[in-house]
């Protein structure tokens, strides 16, 4: 994509800086995680807020480490995979791109869901509709620009949304927060499952090339790289923070959350049919920037790796979404994929974040730059528990696959 370079956009590094942020914390905020916050809250009730507390803490020792790494070396992750071992850069770009699509048909599902909600129109034109407007974005003169802008105006539509449904359904507040630091009971599965939502599969990595396509690399941009990776994940826990408490304040005066959709059930719930409609706009905004961070990213694992997929970032980029959109189109949102998927995503995050640590020990790759120790300590913490819990997933994953 000739409009998202590799040297410096005629943009201030402050905007570039937030916009990585956004665009990490956006494409992190999706159907799935509208779905899994307020399942997991009807389930959980107010000790769900430790899940959340425990996974930001593993969530930013990932990205600190990641996005860090990949700054001082000013190269992509397959890139620092193939520094490693000749070909794990590509293995790592063919997961990405593997669980970026499929999950971009769930993405392109919810963006003509959000649509329906809000004008009554079909779902699959409301996902035709979102998907050219995503292809829009991409074929513009500014894409990089118009990416930071879009991502930034609508998680902040997101945010603002939530944050009053969660006012006016009334959460036992005090309650939430002692549960937060003191559990009645917890689940490790639900916690891995927010940490690989938040930064499993591409979305760790969303934001930290964004700045590299903006040309932002090097020891001198550490400072300002740390608090955007920190601020990416404060963004999106602030977001399933509010949506826990506006999912708890309905469960806890007895409405029954529907499995199907528990996330709508909440708006409507607290809000009548405003909320309902509120609901479609949180969708419809968390579907259409998850489409384009996922798209985005899963494109730009590739663009070192093969100089065609350079050449025509633009073209391979608007295919991306053309399948994912055909594929729900035609076939809908194919189960055992979208299961498949979520075990690679699963898997991703603890093989990256490994590579990205042992490179960073690596000359060739950092130079003289001396990684601190207690990030590297925190990342390998990260990489066991989410190692082990993903070798669980999958055979789980598999057994109901085959």
């Amino acid at each position: 994509m000739a409009s998202v370079p590799s040297t410096p956009e005629k943009q201030s590094s402050k905007g570039v800086i937030l916009g990585a942020a956004f665009l990490m914390a956006t494409s992190a905020i999706g159907p799935g995680f509208l779905t899994q916050t307020s399942l997991f809250t009807g389930e959980l009730l107010t000790s769900f807020g430790f899940i959340i507390l425990i996974s930001v803490v593993l969530d930013i020792g990932a990205q600190l480490n990641i996005w860090r790494i990949i700054t001082v070396s000013g190269k992509r992750a397959q890139d620092i995979a193939n520094s490693i071992l000749p070909g794990l850069g590509i293995f790592l770009a063919a997961l990405i791109a593997f669980g970026g699509l499929v999950f971009n048909i769930g993405n392109i599902a919810g963006t003509g869901l959000g649509l329906n909600v809000l004008t009554g129109i079909d779902v699959k034109t409301g996902a035709v509709i979102s998907g050219l407007m995503a292809l829009g974005i991409f074929w513009s003169k500014q894409a990089g620009s118009l990416i930071d802008i879009f991502v930034k105006v609508l998680g902040l539509l997101m945010i603002g949304l939530t944050l009053y449904i969660a006012f006016i359904s009334h959460p036992p507040l005090g309650e939430a927060l002692y549960r937060t630091v003191w559990p009645e009971k917890t689940d490790m599965l639900k916690i891995v499952t927010l940490v690989g939502g938040t930064v499993g599969g591409y979305i760790s990595f969303a934001g930290a090339h964004r700045l590299l396509d903006a040309g932002i690399k090097g020891r001198t941009q550490l400072k300002q790289v740390a608090k955007s990776s920190v601020s990416g994940i404060l963004i999106t826990s602030f977001m399933r923070y509010i949506l826990f408490l506006a999912a708890l304040g309905v469960a806890w005066q007895g409405v029954k959350l529907s499995a199907g959709n528990p996330a709508a059930t909440v708006f409507q719930a607290a809000a009548g049919e405003l909320g309902y409609r509120f609901f479609g706009v949180v969708m419809w905004s968390a579907a259409i920037t998850s489409v384009v961070g996922a798209s985005y990213t899963s494109v730009s694992f590739w663009k070192t790796v093969s100089p065609f997929v350079q050449r025509n970032e633009k073209i391979i980029t608007s295919l991306f979404i053309l399948v994912a959109a055909f594929i729900f189109l035609f076939i809908g949102q194919p189960v055992k994929l979208l299961v498949l998927a979520g075990a690679v995503n699963g898997v991703i995050l603890p093989v990256a974040l490994g590579v990205m640590l042992l490179a960073v020990r690596r000359q060739k790759v950092v130079g003289d730059y001396r990684h601190p120790l207690w990030l590297q300590l925190t990342g390998w913490l990260v990489v066991a528990v989410m190692g082990y819990m993903a070798l669980v997933s999958m055979q789980q994953n598999f057994h109901t696959l085959f």
